[in-house]
């Protein structure tokens, strides 16, 4: 079971941390950068947790923002201890090198989602990682990572179904999951007429969890703001830091965590929600297109 917070949350709120510090302080990146004896950007990584923390450099600057209290010192450094910590998912994650595109990044992705409280997503093309099957996982990284060899299909295949844990755990609260999916994503088979028939069969399954919620956007609702790409935004707990939206593409991932970004992309999600059909009826829908898959022979649409 996953634990409840991994090194990603406290390297963001130990970061937070010394942004205050600094600030408090009235020093400038630069200016800190120059009594450290070391590059900006590694000042600045350590402030938006990008980095890993290192016990020496934590302590020189508390000396340099005159930290005096014990407590304060106290917890920085079990937050440093904390973010040095692996997380369930890194022996898997780590064995693997993807290419570019493939879906959700390997390794940061799942420690954000394994700190998080709640996700919305969107999917134009392919069910959601959390949604899938390891039939339908394995069949889709066969399809992008057509170099890589069965072992490392196989770690992928067990991080991603070991991600869904999320969804059950009781301490901390599941996770709360709101998946929308375009009808395309139904109708679009990966791996087969029986694996297809068995991923949209565990769709509902998982719609029976109370942490889950999924909803279809029907081709009729045309073309909306949220088709612009797949994204997934991750309500994380204030204490460790502030929500991400997670975007991917052929260039690489993206994490977006201004306010800014996450409120638009609140509103995308929010809006596309508006046309997608209801529960009933997306239950309705994703039932029409098991009978579709089952009989590939007679197929048209549902």
């Amino acid at each position: 079971m996953a634990a409840p917070h991994g090194p990603i949350g406290s390297r963001r709120r130990l970061g937070a941390e010394l942004r205050r510090l600094r600030n408090d302080a009235g020093l400038t990146l630069d200016e800190v950068a120059g009594r450290m004896t070391c590059s900006t950007s590694k000042i600045s990584r350590l402030e938006t947790g990008k980095g890993i923390p290192k016990v020496p450099d934590v302590r020189e600057l508390m000396r340099i923002y005159g930290v005096g209290s014990e407590a304060t010192e106290s917890e920085l450094l079990r937050l440093v201890h904390d973010a040095r910590e692996h997380g369930w998912w890194e022996p898997l994650a780590d064995a693997v090198q993807p290419e570019r595109y493939v879906l959700d990044s390997p390794g940061r992705y799942p420690a954000l989602e394994n700190d998080a409280t709640s996700a919305w997503t969107f999917s134009a093309s392919l069910v959601h990682g959390l949604l899938q099957t390891e039939d339908y996982a394995r069949a889709m990284s066969n399809a992008f990572l057509p170099h890589h060899s069965t072992e490392d299909i196989d770690r992928l295949v067990e991080l991603r179904a070991k991600r869904q844990d999320a969804l059950r755990r009781s301490d901390p609260p599941p996770l709360e999951l709101v998946a929308l999916l375009d009808e395309a994503v139904l109708n679009r088979q990966v791996g087969g007429p029986e694996i297809m028939t068995a991923q949209l069969r565990h769709i509902r399954d998982l719609t029976e969890l109370p942490s889950v919620t999924v909803h279809v956007l029907p081709f009729a609702a045309g073309a909306l703001r949220a088709h612009v790409g797949d994204f997934t935004i991750l309500g994380i707990p204030e204490a460790l830091g502030s929500d991400v939206v997670f975007t991917e593409g052929h260039a690489g991932d993206s994490y977006l965590d201004s306010k800014s970004d996450v409120d638009r992309y609140r509103e995308v999600h929010v809006d596309a929600l508006r046309q997608a059909l209801d529960a009933e009826g997306s239950g309705a829908l994703i039932d029409r297109y098991v009978r579709v898959h089952r009989h590939p022979s007679r197929r048209r649409d549902p």
